[in-house]
């Protein structure tokens, strides 16, 4: 079945409301260099369900695992790597833009670094 004319324009257009997944989408595929067809394999579904999903809302943090179960629910896609995949364009979001309007930052400089917090830190304060 191909996706009908209507909901191709409909997801383009929710790209441009951060309130929808379409904009999560779009933001997704610009940073990481995907199609439409990697995000759909990725996720799991079909290109119609991929369209279908950017008119959704995205999920709000007091109930983002609720969202999540609903979205996996109705569309059957990989609840954790939608999580991952709205997780990093919520992390884009607040990163600066640069002048062309992408993140400031390119992925190989990002520096993560974790630090063991013991008691022997603490006593040699």
């Amino acid at each position: 079945m191909t996706t009908p004319e209507w909901l191709k324009v409909a997801a383009e257009r929710s790209a441009q409301d951060p309130a929808s997944l379409g904009y999560v989408f779009e933001q997704y595929r610009k940073h990481e260099g995907k199609s439409a067809e990697d995000l759909a394999a990725m996720l799991g579904c079909s290109l119609k369900v991929l369209d279908e999903l950017s008119l959704c809302r995205r999920p709000v943090q007091e109930r983002f695992a609720e969202h999540l179960r609903m979205i996996e629910n109705r569309f059957a896609v990989d609840p954790r790597r939608l999580a991952a995949v709205l997780r990093r364009v919520e992390v884009l979001d607040i990163l600066p833009a640069d002048e062309e309007g992408g993140s400031a930052v390119r992925d190989d400089t990002y520096l993560l670094a974790a630090r063991d917090h013991s008691s022997d830190d603490e006593t040699n304060s």
